[in-house]
């Protein structure tokens, strides 16, 4: 178990709070719900400290980060698709978006909420079709349905073609 010291907690930020950001981004789709899903987290990281080993802190960092989200999205009824936050796919300050990438972005933001949420868990996050349906209260059936669904659909939108 780790000592987390200030310094400690600061550097656990700069090196993990980009991608938990934007792993928040892709779940929530609204960029200040993911600033604060992923402050929570640090939150949390502080208030269990004696418990968390600095090696182990981005597996558990992403683990609430993506527990926060699905709370969120749960907690405000969010099974409906809804324009994104067309910030939240842009790239981030100071680069140039590749026009492939925000084309994927865009893609899967518009996909069903539920397939959004398999996909983006299943083949972003990597989670398992029981941990997926575990998190969404499905069953693991209706996980793999709907990552077949959402991949279709990306297939036609980014191919224009079924």
């Amino acid at each position: 178990m780790g000592e987390w010291s200030d310094p400690a907690v600061a550097e656990a930020y700069r090196r993990h709070a980009p991608r938990l950001l934007g792993t928040a981004l892709r779940l929530l789709r609204q960029r200040e719900d993911a600033e604060d899903t992923v402050q929570e987290a640090f939150i949390a990281l502080v208030r269990h400290a004696p418990a968390i080993d600095a090696e182990g802190a981005g597996a558990w960092l992403h683990r609430v980060v993506v527990n926060g989200a699905l709370d969120r999205l749960r907690s405000r009824r969010r099974w409906r698709t809804e324009e994104p936050d067309e910030a939240a796919l842009a790239a981030p300050a100071g680069t140039m978006p590749d026009p492939r990438a925000l084309d994927l972005a865009r893609a899967v933001a518009r996909l069903p909420e539920r397939a959004r949420l398999v996909f983006l868990l299943h083949d972003v996050e990597g989670l398992l079709h029981e941990e997926v349906g575990a998190a969404l209260g499905i069953d693991s059936g209706t996980s793999k349905s709907q990552l077949a669904r959402a991949r279709a659909l990306l297939r036609v939108a980014l191919e224009g073609r079924p």
